[in-house]
């Protein structure tokens, strides 16, 4: 063996326990490096889910997934947006308070117990839907910044809207019904609408709205929607998610102009029709007493029928409304805010009965201090 060979060999010793001692830091810097892996995926994992949840993933072409919409709101443009939301969140507190108020009143004193008092209330209680399925959730996406809404959501706010919005037009009929007996056959008024009949006039206007909007709710949400799943709109309006749809939607918009025909014109032309009478009935009056009575009272409802009735018409019957967003969100702006605190006004302030409860609720708030 010659001197190399034996210098190698006795080298092995020393290079084995330089390895070994270099390993552990191998090892540590490898675990390090893997573990560093691990959190970089991890993280990239959760900023992906992240942007999935926010948006939604597409399935084919421009079509997305039902998981949600996005409320562009009212009047972007507008400087003042902030006193905007602020105003319409004090009309919608008075509006709140105005027809619970009236509620309250028609409940507690048996001289409103009328079938005329009860439709009434019913009518408040509508508004109270209409206002606290729209405003509330209007106002929370405005503050917080976050203007989504899940595709469950946005469908309770077509479902509750339409059907609001639908038993409305039939309860304002059905009250015309009950003015036109009241003053055109007063003797018989009280065989015609018995309380059995007053709450099958309710049930009619809850049910037939219901079912309607059922319908309407579901073909709605059913059609394929664009990407982006933007709603021009400051709430989940049946035409408005009809302006992102991919489909060829011409033969649902018929039976929307149908429906529209059915629970919008049929309704008024048959309460103008009744008014002409029950003005002809008031004009054969003696007495002054009940000639004014009854214009009251027929007044206020008329001008209750045009508050309903006219904005309805104009976003659903106007040819080319689709085409004016701006126009329909001011419409129903008015009919969601201004009409239902309109509505207790109307009735209360020109009502010498409701006037006497108020005044009665009062005295006793004052007494049992």
């Amino acid at each position: 063996m010659n001197r190399q060979q034996r210098l190698r060999r006795r080298s092995w010793p020393r290079l084995k326990l330089q390895s070994a001692q270099q390993r552990p830091a191998e090892v540590a810097a490898e675990t390090t490096w893997r573990r560093f892996d691990y959190i970089t995926l991890l993280k990239k994992l959760m900023t992906e889910h992240k942007l999935q949840a926010l948006q939604t993933p597409l399935r084919s072409g421009n079509e997305t997934e039902p998981t949600g919409f996005i409320l562009l709101g009212f009047f972007p443009e507008f400087k003042h947006i902030t006193a905007m939301v602020s105003i319409i969140l004090l009309i919608y507190t008075a509006t709140f308070m105005g027809n619970t108020l009236l509620i309250l009143l028609i409940w507690l004193y048996s001289h409103l117990h009328t079938p005329m008092y009860l439709l009434l209330s019913q009518l408040s209680l509508m508004d109270l839907t209409l206002t606290s399925s729209i405003i509330p959730k209007m106002a929370v996406n405005f503050f917080s910044g976050r203007h989504c809404i899940s595709f469950l959501a946005c469908g309770t706010q077509i479902f509750f809207s339409l059907t609001v919005a639908i038993a409305e037009c039939i309860l304002i009929t059905l009250m015309c019904f009950d003015r036109y007996v009241a003053i055109c056959d007063p003797l018989r008024y009280p065989a015609i609408i018995n309380p059995r009949v007053c709450l099958q006039m309710i049930a009619m206007s809850w049910v037939g709205g219901a079912l309607t909007s059922l319908g309407h709710t579901a073909f709605t949400l059913h059609f394929k929607i664009c990407s982006p799943r933007e709603i021009p709109h400051f709430f989940c309006e049946v035409m408005a998610v009809l302006r992102i749809v991919c489909e060829d939607i011409s033969t649902y918009e018929k039976a929307v102009v149908i429906t529209s025909i059915l629970v919008l014109l049929l309704p008024l032309s048959l309460i103008l029709s009744s008014y002409v009478l029950i003005f002809l009935a008031v004009l054969r009056m003696n007495s002054p007493e009940g000639r004014n009575k009854a214009l009251a009272t027929c007044s206020s409802h008329l001008c209750v029928v045009g508050l309903y009735f006219g904005p309805g018409m104009c976003i659903y019957m106007r040819p080319g409304s689709a085409k004016t967003p701006k126009l329909n969100q001011g419409l129903f702006l008015f009919g969601t805010v201004l009409t239902p605190l309109l509505n207790p006004l109307a009735y209360s302030l020109r009502n010498k009965e409701v006037l006497s409860a108020l005044k009665k609720l009062r005295g006793r708030c004052q007494s049992s201090r």
